[in-house]
């Protein structure tokens, strides 16, 4: 579940992010490659988004940084 603080629409975001092939998004954090997840990525990221990936781990915006806030038994997944 993604939510959004929407304070800044100037923010520029500070870590450096990309998507592979696979789309999935990635992150570094305290310099160690970081999988954020795929479609519950908010895009665009904004100051205060927040989310819950695959695997259980939570992440949010915070000063243009994206930082792992914790983790979380994963979402389920409805087919």
């Amino acid at each position: 579940m993604a939510t959004s603080g929407r304070a800044s629409p100037d923010m520029a975001l500070k870590s450096k992010l990309w998507m592979t092939g696979s789309l999935e998004w990635f992150t570094f954090i305290d310099n160690e490659e970081v999988y954020l997840g795929k479609r519950e990525v908010p895009v665009p990221l904004e100051e205060g988004d927040s989310w819950t990936n695959e695997l259980g781990n939570m992440f949010r915006v915070m000063d243009g940084m994206i930082s792992l806030i914790g983790r979380t038994e994963p979402p389920t997944r409805c087919w």
